[in-house]
């Protein structure tokens, strides 16, 4: 037969056993303390340096927990202050649109003012064509709002262009810088009749070509373009553009000059259209 040999000691032996160590403890500080004061120093050289690390240790974890929360805050204002910067910008784009629509709206009411012998509605393009200028647009006004094909089309100073199709609802306007363009003209104050041809190529350079003007002509740079009264689609009156360059043609006979445009074909948003027909004005 075996025996356990393995004994359980009983937990009231063990807090006698640690009371017992506890109070020698206590009597040899009490009676002996001069005699242990060095182990005390040596002790005290060896933890208190420990505590004073673990002192800066929890110091310098604090500092750096405050940090984080301090980079936190920071970072939650920034998300919102981005957010809001983000919708000043918004707004502030909108309110340009709105100046340039102004802008504009105010240019064509000037123009309008310019011409009052004609009735004119305003029109928005929607659409051109895939060239870098507005040779070709289309405008959302038509028939039903009484344009028709041949109308007058104006925006910035002078003549745009002119309807060529007309439906319903919106028109397809050609402009005086496109190729098929043709326009019969006169030079300011001379009176001097010319041939105003579009072309894409010379307006790369910013101008058209005026031909056919009669070498006697008093023209000089800077001369006001305008449409002639002879012209079959074109009312009278309107400006085309502005003399820039005179050459004397080689036969003597005619000069062939270069004008700028009155209208800058690199932007429009907003025309005039004149709704009264040339043979009823005439």
């Amino acid at each position: 037969m075996r025996y356990d040999r393995k004994k359980d000691i009983s937990p009231k032996y063990l807090l006698l056993t640690f009371t017992i160590i506890c109070v020698a403890f206590l009597l040899i500080s009490f009676f002996a303390g001069d005699k242990i004061a060095f182990v005390k120093k040596y002790t005290n050289m060896i933890i208190s340096p420990i505590q004073q690390g673990i002192n800066k240790i929890g110091v310098w974890t604090d500092s750096k927990m405050e940090n984080l929360k301090e980079i936190e805050e920071l970072n939650k204002e920034n998300e919102e202050l981005n957010k809001e910067i983000d919708s000043y910008k918004e707004q502030i784009t909108i309110y340009q649109e709105k100046m340039s629509e102004l802008e504009e709206l105010r240019a064509l009411y000037e123009l309008d003012e310019s011409y009052p012998e004609y009735n004119k509605t305003v029109a928005h393009i929607f659409a051109k064509d895939s060239t870098s200028w507005f040779s070709i647009f289309y405008i959302d006004k038509g028939l039903d709002d009484g344009l028709f094909v041949g109308a007058n089309v104006m925006c910035h100073d002078g003549l745009a262009g002119i309807i060529t199709e007309c439906y319903d609802d919106y028109s397809k306007v050609r402009a005086i810088i496109d190729d098929n363009s043709n326009i019969s003209a006169k030079i300011m104050p001379s009176n001097a009749l010319c041939t105003i041809e579009g072309n894409l190529n010379t307006y790369q350079n910013g101008v058209l070509v005026v031909k056919n003007i009669d070498k006697d002509a008093k023209i000089t740079i800077g001369d006001k373009v305008v449409t002639s009264h002879i012209s079959e689609r074109f009312h009278q009156g309107i400006t085309v553009g502005y003399i820039s360059e005179i050459t004397y043609d080689t036969n003597n006979l005619t000069i062939t000059a270069a004008i700028t445009p009155a209208v800058d074909f690199n932007n429009i948003s907003e025309v005039l259209v004149i709704t009264d027909k040339k043979k009823d004005i005439d």
